[in-house]
């Protein structure tokens, strides 16, 4: 089950990919798994319809899940696995989370990565 923080400050559509992405890298949701329905996630979260079918085009633009209409979404298969980038992949999402929080932009962020982090005090 995905959890959504509303004092995070990332979109709830962001923190649904973000969720489901690291739900796919862990094993969690295996290929070829049948996604809830956008109605079914929809009513578990108690958020708008429109939120999880943004969410479900950005991760299927992405190459995380195909559609197929009829059918539902699914898990595709992961071109290449790399289970040891997910820890320190977590880590980051959630410091960059608090920074954002704290009122960092993103512009700001992304400069920092580009000069490799040598930012000293």
């Amino acid at each position: 089950m995905l959890h959504l923080d509303y004092r995070d400050a990332r979109p709830i559509y962001q923190q649904i990919i973000d969720g489901l992405r690291q739900q796919i890298r862990s094993g969690i949701l295996e290929q070829d798994q049948r996604l809830p329905s956008v109605r079914e996630l929809a009513a578990q979260l108690a958020i708008n319809p429109n939120t999880i079918q943004r969410a479900y085009r950005e991760l299927e633009a992405g190459g995380w899940i195909v559609s197929v209409p009829g059918k539902g979404s699914f898990v595709c298969k992961m071109s290449s696995p790399t289970p040891e980038l997910d820890a320190p992949l977590e880590s980051f999402d959630r410091a960059a989370a608090q920074l954002l929080a704290l009122g960092i932009t993103r512009e700001e962020l992304a400069a920092r990565l580009l000069e490799g982090g040598n930012h000293h005090a």
